[in-house]
């Protein structure tokens, strides 16, 4: 008797372009397959805008990394709109996806992304496979958003944005009528109405979904699962703890432009921080986000808290050739101001993660935007590292402040400036966080949860036929 067969589509293959939800979902493919009761076929996207390939003659497929289960769409050719996030040209879903789907007729799909694919998918799946169990996985906002699905708006000194409507989505793209937002809402819940069951790896980021509009009974809270990791013993040498590391997606709302000014002001002394901190602190009033577990500031800086051993910091990232070039201009020149006290390594490779997590002590994740559930802090929290985060979003429900690690108040430079100086002259507080760092969730229990829902909407499905 053959296995029951489950299709991933992702819209990235981490071979590509690193990313969070990209890795994720080929370790699931990988834990899936581990398992051994389904069998598992990875689609991702490939071609532009991230990638070189073309398309192959006579096909939109082909192989990846030679895994006769994992494949490339290419989709050279065919047009995406961003609004809408769908494909312009239907002959890719009702040709192309319809025969692949067709060809593997998988008896499970689960969609970790939908960007450059389009939402039309989950409507070929169902036409294709009639009534095969569909799962998604959310990672983001973008159904919710159309600004790249961070709920950041582009007025108001890019306020977080607390709640979605028409006439504020018009606000923030004003060449976009609010009655054209309306229909996009409708276009897209009409897609993911066809959806069994969403996942959703936090709390915070079920809650907007369910404000947005999916019913509350359709979507679960199941954490990403991550692979163990062996955490090296740290050196019981004493010494200041004041290795910092950011690990990461090196764009505008990853916040890396953020911690190299919080680095500057700390090459630049006490004085300067305090005076910045006033500046931030009014910012910080206008912004209007309240947030539940709000930390109180750092303690001020003092002229004789860093002793002389100051905090350093490793950037390990990629992807700023993507961004625009004010952007990476801007980093740039931190980098240059910053030379004294920051070290840029660039990109790295999963298996080069052991050894860059040992050379650290803190991980900080200073994300401008609300989060979901970043992997850099299952990752941290894996290698025994506390985390310095934002106060708000996916981030404050995954670090407890005081217990695994600290918070700063989001977007302010100079708390987080503060943050990092108290984490590296603090006597004890690094033992004391690691203390704190709870189990991160494996992913054989992952996959054990994950099948089970499997076998749950198979069971169903079986009982309406």
């Amino acid at each position: 008797m053959s296995k029951p067969r489950v299709l991933y589509i992702c819209h990235n293959h981490p071979s590509v372009r690193p990313g969070g939800a990209e890795a994720y979902a080929l370790e699931l493919y990988h834990g899936m397959r581990a398992r051994g009761e389904f069998e598992p076929v990875f689609l991702a996207k490939g071609g532009p805008p991230h990638s070189t390939a073309r398309a192959h003659p006579g096909t939109v497929f082909g192989l990846c990394d030679g895994d006769p289960n994992q494949y490339f769409v290419y989709t050279d050719g065919y047009e995406y709109d961003q609004l809408y996030g769908t494909m312009t040209d239907k002959v890719f879903c009702t040709k192309n996806m319809h025969e692949f789907l067709l060809a593997f007729r998988p008896d499970v799909v689960h969609f970790q992304h939908t960007f450059f694919l389009g939402y039309d998918v989950i409507r070929q799946v169902r036409n294709s496979l009639g009534d095969v169990p569909i799962i998604y996985t959310l990672h983001e906002y973008l159904p919710i958003c159309h600004r790249q699905g961070q709920m950041v708006r582009t007025v108001n000194d890019e306020e977080l944005c607390t709640r979605e409507t028409p006439q504020r989505c018009h606000e923030c793209f004003p060449h976009v009528s609010p009655q054209v937002f309306f229909m996009r809402k409708r276009f897209i819940q009409s897609h993911l109405s066809l959806v069994d069951e969403f996942l959703a790896p936090s709390h915070f980021l079920r809650g907007r979904f369910i404000e947005w509009g999916i019913p509350e009974d359709k979507i679960r809270v199941e954490e990403y699962g991550r692979q163990p990791v062996t955490p090296l013993s740290p050196s019981t040498k004493p010494r200041p703890r004041n290795r910092f590391g950011f690990f990461g997606q090196l764009n505008p709302y990853k916040g890396i432009d953020l911690l190299l000014k919080a680095m500057r002001l700390l090459a630049e002394g006490r004085e300067t921080v305090a005076d910045f901190a006033d500046a931030q602190t009014h910012a910080a009033s206008r912004n209007g986000v309240q947030t539940a577990r709000r930390a109180k500031p750092a303690a001020p800086v003092t002229s004789t808290s860093r002793g002389d051993a100051g905090p350093h910091l490793w950037v390990h990232g990629a992807n700023l050739d993507i961004q625009l070039a004010g952007f990476r201009n801007e980093i740039r020149s931190l980098l240059e101001a910053t030379r004294q006290n920051v070290t840029f390594a660039g990109r790295y490779t999963h298996d080069e993660l052991p050894s860059l997590m040992n050379n650290i002590d803190w991980v900080i994740v200073p994300s401008t935007w609300w989060e979901n559930s970043p992997l850099v802090i299952q990752e941290a929290f894996g290698y025994g590292k506390p985390i310095i985060c934002s106060d708000i979003g996916g981030m404050a429900e995954k670090v407890a402040h005081g217990r695994n690690g600290l918070h700063f108040r989001v977007r302010d430079a100079a708390d987080l400036a503060r943050r990092i100086d108290e984490a590296a002259t603090t006597p004890g507080l690094w033992d004391d966080l690691r203390r704190g760092i709870p189990p991160v969730y494996q992913m054989e229990s992952h996959t054990d949860a994950v099948m089970d829902l499997y076998r749950e909407l198979l069971k169903r499905k079986a009982a309406l036929r």
